[in-house]
C-alpha cells in the first residue's frame, strides 16, 4: 500500500474467504485501482477471484521475473517490491483468460485427470490378470473395449470356464475362439479376484465421472454460446468424417466452437474438434493478447530463447515448460508425421534433418502459428498437400543451390535437358 494512503500501509491478513473480503474492502478504502500479486502455486486463484469480483484491475506476475536483491528476502520487502516495480510500470503480467473459458478450462483439466485415473485403473486390473495368468491383453487389444469388459464382468461375476468366457468374443476380433479359451485358463487366486473386481467397480465409477463431466462442458459451452455474438461466416463441413476417438467427448463440439471464435480449427491438419476444445480452454479466443504470432509461440515455448554474448550465439534451445497448450500441439504434431498433408510433408523433412524432438517442437510451433491467425480471422486454413509441399522445397533447394554455384562461378547443368540452369554463369 503507498504510504500516503494509510496511516497503517502494511497489514496482514488471514487467507479465510471473510479475511480476503476485508482485504478487498481496505483496498477499496484506500481508493486503490489496481493490484499486483505473484502467481505461485494455486494458493493465488482465490484472492485473485474476489479482487476481480470487486472490480480491481489484478496483474499477475512471475515470481522468477521480479526476484529481490539478495540478503533483502521476506513478505514485506517483496511486496513492496511488486507495489515500486508496479507503479513505475516495470510488471509485465502473465496470461489469464476470461472467466468463462477460465471454467471450461477447470471442466476439461478435471477431465483429462479422470482420463488418466481411468488409465491407472486400467493397468491394476491387466496386473490382476498377469498375476492370474489370464493372458487376456494378448489375445484382445483393448481389455476395456465390448470383449474384455463382457469377460471381465464374467470373471468377477464368478465364472471361470474360458469355454464360457470366450463366447463372449465379438465377431470383429482378431483371435479365434480357441486362442481366447487358451489365454483364459488361468490360476485364479481369490486374493487377485477380490483386486480385479474392486478395480473394475472402481474404473465403471470413472466412466460414470466423465459421463457427468462431458454433460457439464457440454452445458458450460452452451451458456457461452448464448452470449456470444453469432459469426458472419457458417460453420464449413467436416474435412473428414470421423468417429470421436474413445476418449472424446460424444456431443457436437464443432458448432459452439464457431460460434464461439467465428473460425473452425479442426480444419488445421493435426486438430480434431477436441484438441481445437482442449486449445481453446487454454488460450481463450482473444488472440489481441498476443501483439503477433512471435509473442504466441514465445509464450507457448515453441519459439528458441537465444542466448547471445558478444554478438555470438551461445543457445537456442526452447524453454522447458508445462503448457498444456504447447503439449497438446506437440501431440497434434506427432500424429502429422503419419499424414499425406503439407505439415506431415514438413515435419518429415525435419525430422530427417535435425531429429524427431525438433522436427516436433518446429511442427507445434508451425500449428501455433496457424491456429493464431485463424483465431484472428487472417486465416482460412486449406492443406496444399505433400506433393506440393515437396514441390515447393524442391524449388527452393535448386534456387540456393544456383545462388551458391554462381557466388563459386559455376553453373548448373539439367540432367535431362542438357541445359544451363538460368541465372548460372556460363
Amino acid at each position: 500500500m503507498p504510504p500516503d494512503r494509510d496511516a497503517t500501509p502494511i497489514r496482514s491478513f488471514a487467507t479465510f474467504t471473510g479475511d480476503l473480503h476485508r482485504l478487498a474492502a481496505w483496498l477499496t478504502a484506500c481508493r486503490v485501482t489496481h493490484v499486483a500479486m505473484e502467481a505461485t502455486g494455486v494458493y493465488w486463484i482465490p484472492l485473485h477471484e474476489i479482487l476481480e469480483t470487486r472490480g480491481f484491475q489484478v496483474m499477475l506476475v512471475n515470481a522468477r521475473h521480479t526476484k529481490n536483491l539478495p540478503g533483502r528476502k521476506s513478505d514485506v520487502s517483496d511486496c513492496e517490491w511488486l507495489r515500486d516495480l508496479h507503479i513505475l510500470g516495470l510488471l509485465r503480467g502473465r496470461f489469464r483468460p476470461v472467466d468463462g473459458i477460465v471454467a471450461l478450462r477447470g471442466y476439461l483439466r478435471h477431465r483429462a485427470t479422470l482420463i488418466e485415473n481411468a488409465g491407472a485403473l486400467v493397468q491394476r486390473m491387466q496386473k490382476a490378470l498377469v498375476q492370474m495368468n489370464v493372458q487376456l491383453p494378448l489375445v484382445v487389444s483393448d481389455i476395456t473395449g465390448v470383449t474384455g469388459l463382457r469377460i471381465l464382468r464374467d470373471i468377477v461375476a464368478g465364472h471361470r470356464d474360458p469355454q464360457q468366457l470366450a463366447q463372449h468374443r465379438d465377431y470383429r476380433c482378431h483371435a479365434s475362439e480357441a486362442e481366447i479359451v487358451a489365454a483364459l485358463t488361468g490360476n485364479y487366486r481369490a486374493e487377485h479376484l477380490f483386486v480385479l473386481q474392486q478395480t473394475l467397480e472402481l474404473f465403471d465409477r470413472y466412466q460414470q465421472q466423465l459421463t457427468a463431466c462431458d454433460g457439464a462442458i457440454e452445458a458450460h459451452l452452451a451458456h457461452l454460446t448464448a452470449t456470444a455474438v453469432p459469426s458472419a461466416t457458417p460453420l464449413p463441413p467436416a474435412r473428414r468424417r470421423q468417429k470421436p476417438r474413445e476418449n472424446e467427448p460424444r456431443f457436437d463440439v464443432r458448432t459452439p466452437l464457431h460460434q464461439l471464435t467465428g473460425a473452425d480449427l479442426s480444419q488445421i491438419d493435426g486438430i480434431g474438434p477436441y484438441n481445437a476444445l482442449r486449445l481453446i480452454a487454454e488460450i481463450g479466443t482473444d488472440m489481441t493478447r498476443w501483439p503477433t504470432d512471435k509473442h504466441f509461440t514465445s509464450w507457448l515455448t515453441l519459439a528458441p530463447q537465444n542466448k547471445v554474448s558478444g554478438g555470438r550465439l551461445l543457445s537456442s534451445r526452447t524453454q522447458p515448460s508445462a503448457n498444456r497448450a504447447a503439449a497438446t500441439l506437440r501431440l497434434a504434431a506427432m500424429n502429422l508425421g503419419r499424414t499425406q498433408t503439407a505439415l506431415g510433408a514438413f515435419y518429415r523433412r525435419l525430422a530427417y534433418r535435425v531429429g524427431k524432438a525438433k522436427a516436433v517442437t518446429a511442427t507445434a510451433r508451425k500449428l501455433a502459428i496457424l491456429v493464431y491467425h485463424t483465431l484472428k480471422g487472417d486465416l482460412t486454413y486449406q492443406d496444399p498437400g505433400a506433393d506440393a509441399y515437396d514441390a515447393q522445397d524442391r524449388a527452393r533447394t535448386i534456387r540456393r543451390l544456383r545462388q551458391r554455384a554462381d557466388h563459386l562461378g559455376f553453373a548448373l547443368v539439367d540432367l535431362k535437358t542438357g541445359e544451363l540452369s538460368e541465372g548460372t554463369v556460363s
